[in-house]
């Protein structure tokens, strides 16, 4: 009776959240212009105002990786999870800047995303063609761990019903379908729901499991400290590494990293105008309060659900939630992380999609004029390589996450100085200066 009641709900939420992806694109104009075609499908048209950017950029920030990942470390490790609030933060101070010049330039020149910039700035279609390949190959393990998330979630929800592998097929289908509809505006629309959700069963859960497994954040804490004081200082529980070198080493690479990552550059892009773009990067930074919520419930889970190893350890804040909320409340906080899975895996299969439409299938000449048709058709294979490497190499949501941006660094020197810096060039050398335009000229010597 209780997966009934719980399916049965994440069901209708998943219907709904289908439903709303569709009504986004209704009455949306069929082109090759700005209103449609690959621009409105892959950037939304260009015309996404400061709220949807922000639910946008902050559901790509707060996905299974928090709801799950974030729980999973600090039941692990404890301290050493906070660099995810620390690289988020610093990466929105410096999107401040860099977001509006992204924005700038691709809006000047009509370009959709990353690999169109590279291309453009360097003026070698291969080169964004390259740089989409990799990018791909990098955005994959982000993929996976959205579709790892996602599947213990309904997992979860259904009290083992629904067995795991065929619960990784089922975000992979209703993702894939999703984003092959609705596009980023679609992501957009879901992303409100999703935002209500998650502020809501995070702030319910902050109160209810201290409450109800400890009597109060008080004598919480206090066990905390005293049983568990390891988990609370670097490098955390164990022989981690995870120290202070590794903290601020991390923080500040993935705070660069985040910056140009293919999915956020989308969020750029989406925008009407570089100011919808300031007044986001200083309002994202409030949503990383809600990330403390989930890694203290992952330390509470210490106490109340012990022993989980490896990869089980993404359980323990739901552990928490089925073991002692009535089914329908499960369901509902099971549609929040699930949401929190969908958005951002259908932005970063969206982006994969565009990279490819726009700046590698475009090379053959038959494809150039259906960039759309063809980035959707690269969406659905990405989706399922990466439901593949789900069932053949699976791993820990914090690890996945890190193999991403560890490698997605590589592209900064190309992206970030690209832009910067007029005269680099792409063989790492200074353009030659230009020659003086004044009218002045040296006396000629006698021969």
């Amino acid at each position: 009776m209780n997966a009934t009641v719980a399916t049965s709900v994440f069901g209708v939420f998943m219907a709904a959240t289908v439903a709303l992806g569709l009504l986004a694109t209704r009455g949306r104009r069929k082109g090759n212009g700005e209103g449609g075609g690959l621009a409105e499908w892959s950037v939304g048209g260009r015309s996404l105002g400061t709220a949807f950017i922000w639910v946008l950029m902050a559901g790509e920030g707060y996905t299974s990786f928090s709801y799950l990942g974030a729980a999973g470390w600090g039941y692990n490790y404890g301290a050493p999870v906070l660099y995810v609030v620390a690289y988020m933060s610093c990466g929105y101070a410096i999107g401040y800047v860099v977001g509006p010049m992204l924005w700038a330039y691709a809006r000047k020149h009509g370009l959709v995303g990353i690999t169109d910039m590279v291309a453009h700035r360097f003026g070698r279609p291969w080169l964004g063609a390259l740089v989409a390949v990799l990018a791909t190959v990098f955005l994959l393990p982000y993929v996976q761990l959205q579709i790892t998330g996602m599947g213990v979630v309904v997992s979860t929800i259904s009290y083992g019903a629904i067995s795991l592998n065929w619960a990784y097929f089922i975000a992979f289908a209703v993702t894939t379908g999703f984003v092959v509809v609705s596009g980023l505006r679609g992501s957009a629309w879901v992303s409100v729901l999703k935002d209500v959700l998650v502020i809501a069963t995070l702030g319910f859960l902050a109160f209810y499991v201290p409450l109800h497994y400890f009597d109060g954040y008080g004598p919480f804490l206090d066990r905390l400290v005293t049983e568990k004081s390891e988990w609370l200082t670097f490098p955390g529980h164990g022989d981690s590494g995870l120290g202070q070198a590794w903290f601020i080493t991390t923080s500040f690479l993935n705070s660069l990293t985040v910056v140009i990552f293919p999915t956020t550059v989308a969020g750029y892009l989406g925008a009407k105008n570089a100011d919808v773009l300031r007044r986001n990067a200083m309002l994202l930074p409030a949503y990383n309060v809600l990330l403390f919520v989930p890694m203290l419930l992952g330390m509470a889970a210490l106490f109340v659900v012990p022993g989980l190893v490896g990869a089980e350890s993404n359980l323990a804040l739901f552990k928490l939630v089925v073991d002692s909320l009535p089914a329908w409340a499960v369901g509902v906080i099971g549609v929040a992380a699930a949401l929190s899975s969908i958005v951002p895996m259908a932005v970063f299969m969206l982006v994969i999609g565009t990279m490819w439409g726009r700046s590698v299938l475009s090379l053959v000449p038959r494809l150039e004029r259906r960039q759309k048709g063809a980035a959707q058709v690269v969406v659905v294979i990405a989706g399922s390589l990466a439901l593949l490497l789900t069932y053949t190499a699976p791993n820990t949501l914090v690890r996945l996450s890190l193999i991403s941006y560890e490698a997605m660094a590589q592209l900064l020197p190309m992206v970030l100085l690209g832009l910067m810096w007029r005269r680099l060039t792409l063989l790492g050398r200074r353009r030659p200066p230009r020659p003086c335009r004044s009218r002045w000229r040296p006396a000629r010597r006698p021969s």
